[in-house]
């Protein structure tokens, strides 16, 4: 937007790195298309306590230049060109492919669809009843182990620029997720309607409390490393249906593990519960946002 300027005080503040973030990288993305501004940044940086730093690298530069018999002229200081503009010259589809991650590359869609269709053929041939039952226990860890899996230096070799970017931190990290529960949702859903009920909640029974452990999980990554925070709601709700049904007497593993899960999936007041936890979740997201901005969350 050429029309536009930025206000004084918006040139001081970037000049002494008092800016925030997001507003100095949408000032470098103006600064490219407005040599006025370019050259009023440039006054501005010359005149604080970089400015002689700069002329003396300016300085040094040319001394190690080839002598040459033009005129240097003075160039007004510009700030480094963003990587948005390079960022926004790639193709859509790469960078849709690249925003989500694991999720659709790699190794993790292979294995989700080996849950659902190993799940499937343990029951149709193999004759298994506990099959629903374990599949409905496991499934809402499947989205939290996904998205400790898609994201951060482990999943992605260009992490650390990423994070350096305006697409970076919480946005970044939400996309990704986004793409995993896209993958792992229906996916498992549809794997549990191909199983035999044999007592066990419905097969959509746990997407609440899948979602609602997956923001768990991003709301406690902003304290914790986001692999610690996906192993404490993971394992913590496998701990929690899992525990009391291997704990009982040998025998009656599938009753025992269809009971803990009618109490934890079934019915409309547990669902509203785990709707309720879900808002709370998303809510402390919401208002601990600006921490993936100061801090590295992998």
């Amino acid at each position: 937007m050429t029309h536009w300027h930025a206000p004084d005080d918006l040139v001081t503040r970037y000049a002494d790195g008092s800016l925030p973030e997001p507003d100095a990288w949408s000032l470098e993305k103006h600064l490219e298309n407005c040599g006025g501004c370019a050259t009023r940044v440039s006054r501005a940086v010359r005149e604080t306590a970089a400015g002689p730093v700069l002329a003396d690298v300016r300085q040094a530069v040319l001394r190690a230049a080839p002598v040459s018999t033009a005129t240097v002229p003075a160039a007004p200081v510009r700030p480094r060109p963003s990587r948005v503009g390079r960022w926004s010259a790639c193709p859509l589809p790469a960078r849709v492919l690249w925003a989500a991650g694991p999720a659709v590359r790699g190794a993790w869609l292979p294995a989700v669809l080996l849950v659902g269709a190993g799940a499937v053929a343990l029951t149709q041939w193999g004759g298994f009843s506990v099959v629903r039952p374990l599949l409905l226990a496991v499934a809402p860890v499947v989205p939290v182990a996904g998205v400790a899996l898609s994201y951060g230096p482990h999943a992605d070799p260009l992490h650390e620029i990423a994070a350096a970017t305006p697409s970076g931190g919480l946005r970044l990290l939400l996309t990704r997720t986004l793409a995993v529960l896209a993958v792992s949702l229906p996916l498992l859903t549809l794997a549990g309607l191909l199983l035999p009920a044999s007592g066990a909640p419905g097969a959509a029974a746990w997407l609440l409390p899948g979602l609602t452990l997956t923001l768990a999980s991003l709301a406690l990554a902003s304290c914790v490393d986001l692999r610690v925070a996906t192993a404490l709601t993971g394992g913590g709700w496998l701990c929690a249906v899992l525990a009391p049904a291997l704990s009982g007497p040998s025998g009656r593993l599938t009753e025992r593990l269809t009971e803990q899960l009618s109490r934890c999936l079934d019915g409309a007041p547990v669902q509203g519960g785990w709707a309720a936890a879900a808002v709370l979740c998303a809510a402390l997201l919401a208002a601990r946002r600006t921490s993936y901005d100061r801090a590295e969350r992998a």
